[in-house]
């Protein structure tokens, strides 16, 4: 049924009716809105949650249309239980994660209540919780209602995040001192842990391990929601597909077997043309980016794949004095680029330098946000600089795109090995890099020779894949299908 025609009150009310709740960062919301339009796609009464201070933020980047919602898809908010900010940046994930799990029952139980008094609308049947706030399972279980969690990291993340437990045990975690970050004892190999790419490090283990506090809030939250929450939840759904991680998967399910692989969630779940108003950007985006890709692509048509995107994430922070480093290693490169300087990237702010457009004019130039899928697809771009969060890394991977790999933490270091020296499709930059490294990086990506070449034809590689796996009969497609036939019986 359309958004544009509304349902009869008999008829919504028998729908089931699906309680989506993100984590409130804006890699964990993307793949939840997806997810969402595909569910209403099929016919599920959807209601979205979004933290207040999220909602917000949505307001003033896009306007009250943002949240507006549609027939049989409602938008939903409970508090993140810290302080009231009008701020539009990320949230300190250390104080969101304490914060939420503090508060989180209480709110999601409310809701739940409350959501059963709405009039025409069916009451909740199934609960899909992200992750990281697995405190969800245990309070829908206490209602009586089916829950699911959904993992927005990649599956080698997941993997490793499954096992913080042992590296505790091990005596791997807390760190002794602060030697350790610089003496090489991230060096250590960890080769025990099941399903994982052999040879793997401490240093290629998410960097929540980095520690010296034997208490510390993100260690003890992830083995919670790996011993206690996942096991507790009907299912896991996971944004990634079996070609890519098999290893990593079959190590999941022999944990979690009911455990759907569900990506890469895009066009095929939920085309851009359905429901567009509907957007998870915490930011505007600078809609020119698109015709300034366009228009570059005309003047030049040799340009087609010459242009290299660079967006470090939404929610890396950088110094000044690293990103004046980034700003004349890409003009110096010589190549074609479109960079996305967010406005929060630098904590104090930061200005371009004096100079540096003149000097990039016609073929560089910085925006402030961007559509990252399209630009991805766009037929000029032909290489991302990418922190490798695993959102940008998929997208990627989908789109056919060689990546630039600078991880910054959690699981994208575990992600921009694999992208190097699994699947491919990746060059690594060290994390301090300077102009003339980052020059040197960017000319490589895009060489017609050598490792850019070499990551250009895997990426076309998984492209087919990634596409295969979407597609009618392709596994994600299937396991979807199966996870709908599994909630619709909730009802």
């Amino acid at each position: 049924m359309s958004s544009s025609s509304p349902a009869h009150p008999a008829m919504a009310a028998n729908k089931p009716h699906v309680l989506l709740i993100p984590y409130p960062a804006q890699g964990h919301v993307n793949p939840f809105l997806k997810l969402a339009k595909a569910l209403h796609a099929r016919g599920f009464h959807v209601t979205f949650v979004n933290t207040e201070y999220n909602h917000g933020r949505l307001l003033r980047a896009r306007g009250p249309a943002a949240v507006a919602g549609a027939d049989g898809l409602r938008f939903e908010t409970i508090p993140d239980g810290l302080p009231p900010s009008d701020l539009d940046a990320t949230q300190d994930i250390w104080a969101l994660c304490e914060a939420t799990r503090r508060t989180g029952p209480a709110a999601v139980r409310e809701l739940v209540e409350r959501l059963g008094r709405v009039e025409g609308a069916p009451p909740v049947s199934c609960v899909i919780a992200d992750g990281a706030m697995g405190y969800v399972v245990h309070v829908a279980k206490e209602m009586g209602l089916p829950v699911y969690l959904f993992f927005t990291p990649s599956g080698c993340g997941l993997v490793v995040y499954l096992h913080f437990d042992q590296l505790v045990k091990r005596g791997y975690v807390p760190f002794k001192d602060e030697s350790c970050f610089t003496n090489g004892y991230l060096d250590t190999p960890v080769d025990w842990i099941p399903g994982m790419l052999p040879g793997l490090r401490l240093r290629d283990l998410p960097t929540f391990i980095r520690t010296t506090d034997p208490d510390d809030t993100l260690v003890t939250i992830n083995i919670k929601q790996c011993e206690l929450d996942s096991p507790a939840a009907d299912g896991i759904l996971l944004n990634t597909f079996d070609a890519l991680e098999r290893r990593a998967l079959d190590a999941i399910r022999a944990r979690l077997p009911n455990t759907f692989t569900v990506g890469p969630l895009g066009p095929e779940v939920a085309p851009p043309s359905y429901l567009p108003a509907l957007t998870s950007s915490l930011w505007r985006p600078d809609d020119w980016c698109l015709a300034w890709l366009d228009g570059l692509h005309q003047a030049h048509h040799e340009a087609e794949a010459s242009v290299v995107y660079v967006n470090f994430g939404s929610i890396t922070v950088v110094t000044p004095a690293q990103m004046d480093e980034f700003a004349w290693g890409l003009a110096a490169s010589g190549c074609p680029f479109l960079w996305v300087v967010r406005p929060d990237v630098v904590r104090d702010g930061w200005a371009l330098p004096a100079g540096w457009e003149e000097a990039v004019a016609g073929r560089g130039i910085a925006a402030a946000w961007c559509d990252q899928e399209a630009v991805l697809e766009h037929k000029a771009t032909g290489g991302f600089l990418s922190h490798c969060g695993w959102n940008s890394t998929l997208e990627s991977l989908r789109a056919g795109v060689p990546m630039l790999c600078w991880p910054f933490f959690s699981e994208q270091v575990t992600n921009c090995r694999y992208a190097c020296d699994e699947w491919g499709v990746g060059l690594e930059m060290p994390r301090e890099v300077g102009r003339r490294e980052v020059e040197d990086a960017v000319r490589e990506l895009m060489g017609t020779e050598g490792r850019g070449a070499a990551a250009r034809r895997r990426a076309a590689e998984w492209k087919a894949k990634a596409r295969e796996a979407v597609a009618p009969g392709g596994s994600s497609r299937g396991n979807l299908d199966k996870f709908i036939d599994e909630i619709a019986r909730t009802k």
